[in-house]
């Protein structure tokens, strides 16, 4: 082997190595990323308890957010035991239809934090294939909601970033429902295409069956 050719081989060496680690770190590093935000969004939502906690610094920041987290949970705790009671129910449809509901924007919000709480018809639980504009050409897309009885919205994303995407309204018959996880079908997305064997295959398997 030449010395030239020693070389090559050496950079190529570092560089799939150094390719290799990234590869392992990054999905961490986008890890602590996402938990740091959430955490910091946490923190954000408790701060006037942990203010109020350690005012006149009697208590440690920190030990006041763990008390202040432990007290918001107990909270939501007692509003789902009350949300159990009949009396509970009726105390609360009042104050959502007379108070709550006048407050811009929160019926959008409530409607839709409702349909993620239905665990019978939870949205993005049903991967499909649409075919949207009738010329089998398919796209990879998730049910969002069901109506009239042959009508369905459907979100498909765009990869590789599945936030982004477009709302298709759609007939029963231009969608082929696929029985794979969603989260295969969300590594698809994200890895662009990447990994859409299991679906076309399971596509395949379908339409064997039938």
């Amino acid at each position: 082997m030449t010395p030239e050719n020693k070389r090559k081989e050496f950079k190529d060496h570092v560089y799939t190595t150094l390719i290799g680690g990234f590869l392992v770190i990054l999905p961490l590093a986008i890890l602590l990323i996402v938990l740091n935000w959430v955490f910091g969004l946490i923190l954000g939502i408790i701060a006037p308890i942990t203010n109020l906690m350690t005012f006149g610094g009697s208590i440690d920041k920190f030990l006041a957010n763990i008390l202040a987290i432990i007290i918001v949970l107990f909270i939501c705790f007692g509003m789902g035991v009350l949300m159990r009671t009949s009396m509970g129910q009726y105390l609360w449809e009042q104050l959502d239809e007379h108070v709550l509901s006048k407050i811009p924007l929160y019926k959008g919000i409530s409607e839709t934090v409702k349909q993620f709480s239905n665990r019978e018809k939870m949205p993005f639980s049903q991967v499909v294939l649409v075919d949207v504009f009738s010329n089998d050409t398919r796209m990879t897309g998730f049910i969002t909601d069901e109506y009239n009885g042959d009508s369905l919205t459907v979100f498909v994303p765009t990869g590789p970033n599945p936030t982004n995407g477009f709302i298709f309204h759609v007939k029963e018959h231009q969608v082929q429902r696929i029985d794979v996880p969603v989260e295969d079908a969300m590594k698809s997305i994200i890895g662009v295409g990447t990994g859409s064997k299991k679906i076309m295959e399971k596509k395949m398997d379908d339409l064997e069956s039938n």
